[in-house]
């Protein structure tokens, strides 16, 4: 069986989107929606969304082969995921379906990435843990009440964890600003890490 490990750091949309990311927010405020943040804090928040944030970079380990961090132009990036995605059985990550690879298929989208899987292959059907392990929803049993985080469940397990570097995805585009791209990608392949780590105890592999 081939597992695919994964995790993706993001960014807020980039200069070229601020206008029409301009004309939604000013839409939502003409039209007397509740705003409780400024442009700027809108903008910022975009990298949690695949229409207008950016895939910095995806790390991906097969099986028990170590990870590796695919950067660069961000449909690159794409293209190479889904060329090692193919033949994939069983895709894994926390909190995948509602981040990760949701986010994965709407730049793909956008960017005219034609996946190797399409939707219909790879279901997005919840509460079920195949082609899809989601180490988060597997460990609350789907219970929308304790999405617990990757750090907490690693030290529960007694597992290493990837924030112990000093990293983590609040920090993302701050070090990118500052250029210490090597730090994320580093960060990016830990998660993979501590993710097999995590699936292998809780498939009692370990």
């Amino acid at each position: 069986m081939k597992k695919l490990f994964l995790d993706i750091e993001t960014l807020p949309a980039d200069e070229s989107k601020l206008g029409v990311l301009k004309e939604i927010y000013d839409y939502k405020v003409s039209k007397g929606k509740k705003v409780e943040e400024s442009f700027e804090e809108y903008a910022e928040k975009t990298n949690f969304d695949g229409a207008f944030g950016r895939i910095l970079c995806i790390s991906v380990a097969v099986n028990d082969e170590p990870p590796q961090c695919l950067s660069g132009d961000e449909a690159d990036i794409l293209r190479e995921f889904w060329d090692i995605a193919e033949d994939t059985n069983l895709f894994i990550g926390h909190n995948i379906f509602d981040f990760d690879l949701k986010f994965i298929f709407q730049r793909s989208i956008i960017l005219k990435v034609k996946p190797s899987r399409n939707s219909k292959d790879l279901s997005f059907a919840r509460y079920r843990n195949y082609p899809i392990y989601d180490i988060m929803y597997e460990w609350s049993k789907w219970s929308m009440q304790n999405k617990i985080a990757l750090d907490t469940l690693a030290k529960a397990l007694g597992v290493k964890s990837s924030k112990d570097g000093g990293v983590d995805g609040s920090k993302v585009h701050q070090y990118f600003k500052e250029g210490r791209t090597q730090e994320i990608y580093d960060y990016c392949n830990a998660d993979v890490e501590t993710t097999r780590d995590i699936f292998k105890r809780m498939t009692f592999e370990d």
